[in-house]
C-alpha cells in the first residue's frame, strides 16, 4: 500500500498545456495522524471571502480524478486541492474531502499534503502545525498566490466506466439485432411449438403460406384445412 494520494488536475493557468493532465503526488495525513483531522468551516469561510476580495486567489474548476494509497478511485465532488506559495516562495499544497459540495459553511478533513517539507513540519508539531499552516493560507498580505482547485465534471474514472458500458449495450445491441434476423427454423433461437397437419403429418416450420386462426387451419403442403 502507498502513502500517497495522487490528483489529476487539467492546467487552465498554464496556456501552452491547457489540456494536459498534470498528476500531483500528496503525502496521506494518515501517516502523521491515526485520523484525518477535521477542519471546521470558518477556514472554508474565510477562504471562500478571500476568493471575492483578492486578485492573487482563485477557484479553478480543473480536478479530474482523485486516487487513493491502496488505489482506489474516489468520486471527485467533494474534494478540493489548495495550493499556495506565501512570499517567502514556499510552497503549501492540501488535499480535503469536504462533507457537502459548498465550498462555504461546510467541515472537512484534511487528507493529504505536499511538499516533504511540510509533511516533516506536521510530523513534528502535529495539530499546531494545522493551525499555522491554515492561518497562513488566509492572510492575504503573506501570500503570493492561493489557488482552489475544484472537481470539473465526471472524473476520468466515471467517464470511462460510462464508456465500458456504452460499448456492452452497443455489443447487446448488435447481438440482439443478429438474432431477429437469424430465421426461426425448428426452434433453433426459441422454443419450437410448430404445429403438424392431421393429413399429412408434416412440421410446419415456415411463417409463409401459413393461416392460422382460431376456427381455421390451412396447411401450405397439402392443402388440408381445419375448421
Amino acid at each position: 500500500m502507498s502513502s500517497f494520494f495522487s490528483i489529476f488536475t487539467l492546467t487552465p493557468w498554464d496556456s501552452l498545456n491547457l489540456k494536459t493532465l498534470t498528476e500531483v503526488k500528496l503525502y496521506s495525513l494518515k501517516n502523521i495522524f491515526k485520523t484525518f483531522p477535521v477542519i471546521e468551516p470558518e477556514f472554508f469561510d474565510d477562504l471562500l471571502s478571500n476568493l471575492y476580495k483578492f486578485n492573487h486567489y482563485s477557484l479553478i474548476e480543473s480536478i479530474k480524478r482523485i486516487v487513493g494509497p491502496k488505489n482506489e478511485d474516489y468520486d471527485i465532488k467533494l474534494w478540493n486541492f489548495v495550493w499556495g506559495m506565501d512570499s517567502e516562495r514556499r510552497i503549501f499544497q492540501f488535499l480535503f474531502q469536504k462533507v457537502t459540495n459548498e465550498l462555504k459553511g461546510s467541515q472537512a478533513t484534511l487528507v493529504a499534503l505536499a511538499p516533504p517539507e511540510l509533511s516533516k513540519l506536521f510530523n513534528q508539531y502535529k495539530k499546531e502545525a494545522i493551525l499555522r499552516t491554515l492561518s497562513l493560507l488566509n492572510t492575504p498580505q503573506k501570500m503570493k498566490f492561493v489557488m482552489v482547485l475544484a472537481p470539473q465534471g465526471k472524473s476520468i474514472f466515471e467517464e470511462q466506466q460510462l464508456l465500458h458500458v456504452s460499448k456492452k449495450d452497443l455489443e447487446k445491441l448488435k447481438f440482439n439485432t443478429i438474432l431477429k434476423q437469424m430465421p426461426n427454423i425448428k426452434g433453433q433461437w426459441f422454443i419450437a411449438n410448430s404445429p403438424c397437419c392431421p393429413s399429412c403429418k408434416k412440421e410446419i416450420t415456415e411463417i409463409k403460406g401459413l393461416n392460422v386462426g382460431f376456427l381455421k387451419f390451412t396447411c401450405p403442403y397439402c392443402g388440408y384445412q381445419k375448421k
